[in-house]
C-alpha cells in the first residue's frame, strides 16, 4: 500500500478547500422607447445541471437600466430587502430567461418589480416579465413606454454586453445559430 507524503496531502486538501466554480453570465434587454437593461448573474456550476434555475440557485445578480444609453438605475440581490420582489426562472440549456407567462409562474421574471411594475422603491429600479408585457419600474412607477411583448426572448451569454445591446450572442449547446438581442429578429 502506498502512502501520500505530507506535501501531497497538504496539496490535496488545498485543492478541496477551493471555492466552487460558478458560471458568470451576462444578458441584455431592449425595451421600448430607448430603454435597455444589462445584467450579470453568477450560478454555481453544480446548479447549471438543473432543468430550471430559480432565484434560490443564483449566487449573484445585478441589473442596470438605461434610457438612450444613460444609466437611470440599478438593483442587485446583495442589497435586496425582504419586501422586494425577487422571482427568476432560467433555462440553463438554452441560456434563456423564461418569459410570456403570468407573473410568478414558471414563464415570468420579477427583478425588484412584481406584476404591477410599481414596487421597485423610490429611488429604485426593477424589471418585470409577465403575461401583459416586459417592462421596467423606475422610482416606484411603471414605465409604460418601456413595454415590449411578453414572449420576447431574453438570452444570457458568457460574452460581455453593452448598454445598447447591439451585439450577437451564442446560444446554448443545443443551438447552432446566433440570435440577436434586439427582441425583433430571432433566427431559427
Amino acid at each position: 500500500m502506498q502512502t501520500l507524503s505530507f506535501p501531497a496531502v497538504f496539496a490535496l486538501l488545498a485543492v478541496m478547500a477551493q471555492p466552487s466554480v460558478a458560471a458568470d453570465l451576462n444578458f441584455c434587454w431592449v425595451g421600448g422607447g430607448g430603454y435597455t437593461l444589462t445584467g450579470t448573474m453568477k450560478i454555481p456550476d453544480s446548479k447549471m445541471t438543473k432543468t430550471l434555475i430559480t432565484e434560490d440557485d443564483v449566487a449573484a445578480f445585478e441589473i442596470i437600466g438605461y434610457l438612450n444609453g444613460k444609466r437611470i438605475g440599478s438593483w442587485n440581490i446583495d442589497a435586496r430587502t425582504a419586501d422586494q420582489t425577487w422571482h427568476l426562472r432560467f433555462d440553463p440549456v438554452s441560456m434563456t430567461f423564461l418569459t410570456g407567462g403570468w407573473f410568478a409562474s414558471t414563464n415570468s421574471q420579477g427583478w425588484n418589480a412584481d406584476g404591477s411594475v410599481d414596487n421597485c422603491g423610490a429611488p429604485g429600479f426593477g424589471f418585470n416579465s409577465g403575461s401583459y408585457a416586459q417592462d421596467i419600474c423606475l422610482n416606484g412607477a411603471y414605465i409604460r413606454g418601456s413595454s415590449i411583448p411578453p414572449e420576447t426572448p431574453i438570452f444570457a451569454t458568457t460574452a460581455k454586453v453593452m448598454p445598447d445591446c447591439n451585439q450577437t450572442i451564442p446560444m446554448g449547446k443545443r443551438h447552432k445559430t446566433n440570435r440577436m438581442l434586439d427582441g425583433e429578429s430571432v433566427l431559427p
